[in-house]
């Protein structure tokens, strides 16, 4: 059997991560490489129950400037409408739609009207840990659903839609959805 130089031995690699794309294989023999990944975005979206208004918080968590950014959000599958007036679809107590943090991100809006199910959102950039929140008023299309029609229990809100830049995720019961996107 031949013998190899200490730092030739084949070892266990342990995978580092030093921080967001870049990643060090260490080595028991004193061997280190460091490797590129490439850099991701992740856009998580909030929603947050609260009377009178509730709240949808978009972050970005990642390790790069990320934008623009399309986003959509769409209830329907969750069975879930914005009530924005006090006449029409919605169940007494209602809310516009109204920035509340962030506001420089926003290029355009297409705001949610009384019954509607989507919301789009053109936000110029979002930077690492930087937020976008909107506040409007949700309510349940569904008579039996757990807190009513006027509130809307966070699980009610899984199986909604978060779309960015054309990716997709589906809202979770913990009310986060969350889309991985590359940094450019």
């Amino acid at each position: 059997m031949p013998t190899y130089p200490p730092f030739i031995r084949c070892a266990p690699l342990a995978k580092l991560h030093l921080a967001r794309g870049l990643s060090l294989l260490a080595g028991t023999g004193g061997l280190l490489l460091a490797t590129t990944l490439p850099a991701a975005a992740d856009i998580v979206v909030r929603f947050i129950e609260s009377a009178p208004k509730d709240r949808f918080v978009i972050e970005q968590a990642g390790g790069c400037e990320s934008g623009p950014l399309d986003v959509v959000i769409d209830l329907a599958p969750a069975g879930l409408i914005f009530d924005t007036t006090a006449t029409g679809a919605g169940v007494e107590v209602f809310q516009p739609f109204e920035v509340a943090e962030g506001g420089d991100a926003l290029e355009e809006a297409v705001a949610p009207t009384d019954g509607d199910q989507a919301v789009t959102l053109r936000l110029a950039s979002l930077d690492d840990g930087s937020r976008f929140a909107f506040t409007v008023d949700v309510d349940d299309t569904n008579e039996a659903s757990a807190l009513g029609q006027i509130r809307v229990a966070r699980a009610e809100i899984a199986g909604a839609v978060l779309s960015v830049n054309g990716s997709e995720a589906a809202f979770e019961t913990d009310a986060t959805a969350r889309v991985a996107l590359s940094c450019s």
